[in-house]
């Protein structure tokens, strides 16, 4: 792109300098009457490229039952049109499908638990009904930018990096063999707040509709609580102002930061010790008007330029990733001492948990360990300490959180309870083409041309993972196809949408 975009300038800066020398530009400055006489008519015509973009779908491209004849009605530059504004990869076009009338059956099986009861037979709706008293605690998520698993000593990572988060780690539900669903912080965020595993092409977040998704938000809002999506940066930043305000959230951005709270910013946002300082603020409020809470708070100092304010770790701002590691540690540490302060820390859980990886790159498609973090969930006065050691995925979170809480409410998630005893492990990991399905050490991959992989994961840990492809076995390929066809299937008809 850079060099294709370095070429239309210098060409276009030709153009003009050319238009210019022969004094075109002059003499039509000169007649102003002619000059006003076209502005109008050009201002329709530059009208039309914006309407024509704003209407351009893929829904113009199926003329026919024949795929063939439809992909023949397409031509390139309207694809690419078509591609940029949706973003989206059309699943029954791209990868490995079941018969579209096993797909629902499929995924109503692999997400199935024994406290849920189905509400119909077209979708994945169903009734979550847990005994006993239901609690009203807290929740404050801080979600960690990059946080790899190799960063934690606790997980075999690195040493010395993050001490205040491993000294939490005896006294937390610490939860080792959790997984990204992704590698951008809006799959993370997805996959948190929806519930849903990775679909092809680009995240939800981002996408043009994405209003009114069966969201954790409006969960929380049902029960009587206050929700809140905290950013130290600006939210229209990757659409997510858009898609936490329409999905059950108030924001507050950087934009509602006074001077005296924004004592440090880069690029990215405020420094993480005034994110986790707003965020106590909020919860004064709350706790004042007598509501209960739930804060999704993103961080952003450890993200290039890796600066932070001096004096607040023994590494020096600017010097790499390591230091905004250890500096948005000292950061959360801050906060948790400043948060035992407060009336309301006795009754709140705190989870912190990263969007994603600091990398994903690997020899290997889809390499697991580049998809392993960290999830603590701390509660002192609540929740007893222990390692959760099963396989499982950020589209896990909330109905573990809810699992928690003793909520029973309506779901169309397709994540489960990872305390429950009868929670069969396994892991979604994706990018932007393709889909994976880890289970009993191996990773299913689905890629675009109908293609299917499996790979027995012979050895791993947080800092690498080899691989050995292996057949596919049939088990395997249809809970991978369910999972995935299914979830795009239901997207696709609208029926993960929230109804009051």
């Amino acid at each position: 792109m850079g060099t294709l975009l370095s070429v239309i300038a210098i060409i276009s800066g030709m153009l003009f300098y050319a238009i210019y020398r022969f004094n075109y530009i002059e003499d039509i400055l000169k007649n102003e009457s002619k000059m006003k006489e076209r502005f109008k008519p050009a201002l329709i015509y530059l009208l039309i490229p914006i309407v024509s973009f704003a209407g351009v779908t893929q829904d113009f491209v199926h003329v026919s039952t024949n795929q063939y004849n439809n992909e023949l009605s397409k031509s390139g530059l309207y694809s690419l049109f078509a591609a940029f504004r949706n973003n989206t990869l059309d699943y029954d076009t791209f990868y490995v499908t079941h018969k579209q009338k096993n797909v629902l059956p499929n995924l109503r099986k692999v997400i199935d638990a024994n406290n849920s009861v189905f509400l119909d037979s077209n979708t994945i709706a169903r009734n979550i009904v847990n005994s006993g008293e239901e609690k009203d605690y807290n929740v404050v998520m801080i979600v960690v930018e990059s946080l790899s698993g190799k960063f934690l000593e606790s997980l075999g990572g690195e040493k010395g990096l993050t001490p205040n988060l491993d000294s939490l780690v005896p006294k937390s539900m610490f939860f080792n063999n959790f997984y990204a669903t992704g590698t951008r912080t809006v799959r993370g965020m997805e996959a948190i707040t929806l519930s849903v595993p990775p679909m092809a092409g680009r995240s939800i977040v981002k996408r043009p509709d994405n209003h009114n998704m069966y969201s954790s938000g409006f969960i929380f809002r049902n029960k009587g609580y206050e929700t809140k999506f905290i950013y130290g940066g600006h939210g229209y930043f990757d659409n997510m102002n858009e898609f936490f305000s329409n999905n059950g959230f108030d924001i507050v951005d950087r934009s509602d930061f006074t001077d005296e709270e924004d004592t440090f910013h880069t690029v990215w946002g405020v420094c993480d010790e005034d994110l986790l300082n707003k965020t106590i603020k909020e919860a004064d409020l709350s706790y004042k008007a007598h509501k209960p809470f739930m804060s999704f708070v993103m961080t952003t100092s450890n993200h290039r330029p890796y600066d932070y304010p001096d004096g607040r770790i023994d590494i020096p701002s600017h010097t790499g990733r390591d230091g905004a590691v250890k500096y948005t540690d000292f950061a959360i540490g801050d906060f948790l001492k400043k948060a035992q302060e407060k009336p309301w820390f006795k009754n709140t859980i705190f989870v912190i948990v990263a969007d994603h990886c600091a990398s994903s790159a690997g020899k290997v498609e889809l390499p697991i360990d580049k998809y392993h973090i960290p999830m603590i969930v701390y509660a002192p006065d609540i929740i007893k300490p222990q390692v959760v050691d099963k396989v499982s995925s950020q589209i896990d979170i909330m109905p573990t959180i809810f699992g928690l809480l003793n909520w029973s409410y309506k779901s169309k998630f397709y994540g489960k309870n990872i305390l429950d005893p009868l929670f069969k492990q396994r892991a979604f990991v994706g990018t932007y083409q393709k889909l994976g399905f880890y289970k009993d050490d191996k990773l299913c991959v689905l890629s675009i041309g109908k293609k299917i992989q499996t790979y027995k994961v012979l050895k791993q840990d947080v800092f690498m993972t080899q691989y050995e492809e292996i057949p596919t076995d049939v088990k395997i390929k249809n809970e991978t196809i369910g999972y995935y066809q299914g979830a795009s299937l239901l997207h696709k008809k609208r029926l993960d949408r929230y109804e009051d």
